[in-house]
């Protein structure tokens, strides 16, 4: 036995449908606002049969533009850019040497991957054919300095069978760890679709 549900007057009515419109485009401005980290890789789109990440964009965060980070978030920054550095010249060797024995990816549309043995078995790219570059847009250090993450978007480039320019891009998050003796590691790796483009959320209902 459900309880019944009682008839709501036009006025009422009226009235719950502006909310629902002001609500809609209250969030619609939160979710276009731009997002502030001290600001991975995560794994997005990249060699065939591999989703890995990196990046496009100019508002790339750094202790210039941002003077205010603190000294863990410059580490995490100094981090990504050489794991960057080191794919771009050695591919998909180079990725999985970046991440820790127990690590993770979770690429967009596709299961997990566990452990660095099986990330390594799908990174199988040549830099000669495919190149995936990114760039942190922000990083967090966590408070015992020992864990963090850092975030951004990230770009793969190759070419079609017909030898046409392909270009795919997403944004990542990436969660780092230091390691007993020192070293610092790739604990998770995670990608998704870019967010929609700027204003396509704000629409008004139609009537």
């Amino acid at each position: 036995m459900y309880p019944s549900i009682q008839t709501v007057s036009s006025a009422d009515s009226i009235i719950d449908m502006q909310r629902l419109t002001t609500l809609r485009l209250f969030f619609c401005v939160l979710a276009a606002g731009p997002l502030v980290a001290q600001t991975s890789p995560s794994i997005g789109t990249s060699a065939p049969g591999y989703d890995a990440l990196a990046q496009s964009s100019n508002a790339i965060s750094s202790p210039v533009t941002q003077p205010t980070m603190n000294p863990g978030a410059v580490l995490l920054m100094e981090l990504e850019g050489r794991f960057a550095k080191s794919v771009a010249a050695g591919g998909g060797k180079a990725f999985s040497g970046w991440f820790a024995d127990d690590a993770v990816t979770l690429n967009n549309g596709k299961p997990a991957v566990l452990g660095r043995t099986a990330i390594a078995a799908q990174a199988q790219w040549d830099p000669k054919t495919y190149q995936l570059t990114w760039q942190p847009q922000g990083a967090q250090m966590g408070p015992s300095n020992d864990m963090g993450f850092t975030w951004g978007h990230y770009e793969g480039h190759s070419k079609d069978k017909n030898g046409e320019p392909v270009v795919i891009s997403g944004r990542y998050f990436t969660v780092w760890k230091k390691l007993p003796d020192g070293t610092w590691k790739v604990a998770l790796d995670a990608s998704a679709e870019e967010p929609p483009a700027t204003g396509e959320c704000c629409a008004l209902p139609k009537p």
